[in-house]
């Protein structure tokens, strides 16, 4: 996995929206090297983040009750209703999972970088989020000693 992510580390991005969204350069929505899953998971986000796409949704509702109303409410419109919200809702589960996990991990990539370039910190921190949880365990309490330490010495 490491391996293959290698050739990215280190490249330089470009283009004409660079911090548009958060996103940096070209790579965001057209990357190649992104799963095709992954980039229309992206797009679904950055479509519904929008405040029209909230507007649109609503004004659908109350076209949908105009229009129930006008036909007296056929026992297959509630239906349709219901599997067209649980189909949309399970959509939107899933696309804002997959953006959050990939905003964390690279949120953690670049505290990792920070405790890399930091010569006081401790080392052992870096992607320690994948360390067993005795380990978690024991960090937290040493942090716990350090704050208590820190505290006593202030109060001092």
């Amino acid at each position: 996995m490491i391996a293959r992510r290698r050739p990215f580390v280190g490249r330089r991005w470009h283009g004409p929206h660079l911090w548009r969204a958060g996103i940096v350069g070209s790579r965001s929505r057209h990357d190649p090297a992104r799963r095709w899953s992954s980039r229309a998971l992206h797009q679904v986000g950055e479509v519904t983040a929008h405040s029209a796409a909230g507007l649109s949704v609503a004004a659908a509702v109350v076209i949908w009750l105009v229009v129930g109303a006008v036909v007296a409410f056929p026992s297959w419109w509630t239906a349709a209703l219901e599997i067209a919200s649980s189909a949309i809702t399970l959509i939107m589960v899933f696309a804002i999972q997959h953006t959050q996990a990939r905003q964390q991990s690279a949120t953690q990539r670049k505290l990792d970088e920070l405790l890399r370039a930091m010569p006081t910190a401790d080392d052992r921190l870096i992607a320690v989020e994948e360390a067993p949880d005795a380990e978690l365990e024991a960090l937290a309490d040493l942090n716990l000693a350090d704050r208590e330490a820190a505290a006593d010495a202030g109060s001092a």
